[in-house]
């Protein structure tokens, strides 16, 4: 289904789902004034076209343990196939590794690290990624303080290119 052909009632329930995924579909129904069998049919439908990738959990950092948020720019010796793969292949096999990035600019890439204290930075840092080959500078951030944390996608330019 191509994104035009997103209408507000499919839009209202990928809003409404990412707000609360365990939501139940009778309830879903309801916010979304449908009855619960068109909207079951809609939300597998939007699951089997990609648009709902999948359902998760998001826990507190802090809670578990994980206050440290670090931003690494990564940048290559040289930007070739097989290096750029390499550092990928390497680098999704880091759990602490939450996001990267192939960006344009001053570096390759960008990373967002957690870690439950410096040391382990230091760890993850020494010991996985400056031994990956073909790493050439990192430059570390430390975030001190989450101002905005989102991971509900804005949806409403769909409706503005279905007005037009």
């Amino acid at each position: 289904m191509p994104i035009n052909d997103l209408d507000a009632i499919d839009r209202n329930i990928l809003d409404t789902l990412q707000e609360d995924a365990r939501m139940a579909n009778a309830d879903l129904a309801r916010k979304v004034n449908l009855s619960p069998s068109p909207c079951l049919r809609r939300v597998r439908n939007l699951e089997r076209e990609g648009y709902i990738r999948h359902y998760t959990a998001l826990l507190d950092p802090a809670a578990i343990g994980l206050p440290v948020s670090v931003f690494v720019q990564v940048s290559l010796e040289r930007q070739v196939d097989n290096a750029l793969e390499e550092f990928e292949r390497r680098i999704v096999e880091r759990p602490e590794v939450m996001e990267c990035y192939l960006m344009t600019g001053d570096s390759d890439y960008l990373l967002r690290v957690v870690a439950p204290d410096l040391d382990s930075f230091q760890h993850f840092l020494l010991e996985h990624l400056t031994k990956i080959p073909g790493v050439a500078s990192i430059k570390s951030s430390f975030a001190l303080k989450q101002v905005s944390y989102r991971t509900a996608l804005p949806l409403g330019h769909i409706a503005e290119k279905a007005e037009r």
